[in-house]
């Protein structure tokens, strides 16, 4: 695929995302007049990578905190590995420990509470969408996301596990919501 139609997938996909928030009964936004959209870095390929996941031999269940006090299980399955602006960065991937089939990456970097959500960002990773033939996994931070705590503290969200606290700036994805968040003091 060309860097351009990418980007152009990239952005349709920010725009449907946009859409919804804006639209969409079941939105986080509960006020959609003050929605004030959404804000992204420039979509940028050297944040795509294809790597495999190395799965650990022990797949430890953990206890993740959440936003409201609670906690959520997950079973931490493997590690992603990329380099970033020079840096070896490995990221562990997570199961919900309900058992289903997809995998969440969360993390912090250098840029939040300043530039990003400062609780940190999510990645997806479903074997339909991002798992190519070869069985590599496609890790793209131009899709990361904030939370739905970002926009609405009625929401419960869980914590980004230390493993996955990244002593580097990731300059990809989306940015701290522009509006009140509401629910929370910002």
């Amino acid at each position: 695929m060309s860097t351009e139609d990418y980007s152009q997938r990239i952005r349709e996909q920010r725009g449907e995302k946009e859409t919804y928030f804006a639209d969409n009964p079941r939105s986080p936004i509960p006020n959609h007049a003050d929605f004030p959209g959404l804000d992204y870095y420039d979509v940028d390929q050297a944040y795509r990578f294809e790597v495999p996941l190395d799965e650990h031999d022990e797949k430890e269940e953990i206890t993740v905190e959440t936003t409201a006090d609670g906690k959520q299980r997950y079973v931490r399955y493997g590690e992603l590995t990329v380099e970033i602006d020079g840096e070896r960065v490995t990221l562990q991937a997570y199961r919900p420990a309900s058992g289903e089939d997809r995998f969440w990456v969360p993390f912090r970097d250098e840029t939040n509470g300043a530039e990003t959500y400062g609780a940190g960002r999510y990645l997806d990773l479903e074997p339909k969408r991002q798992q190519t033939d070869n069985g590599e996994w496609i890790l793209d931070f131009n899709q990361a996301y904030n939370p739905t705590c970002a926009y609405n503290g009625a929401y419960e969200c869980p914590l980004i596990p230390m493993a996955n606290w990244l002593d580097i700036r990731v300059e990809a994805g989306e940015k701290d919501y522009p509006g009140q968040t509401i629910g929370q003091d910002n």
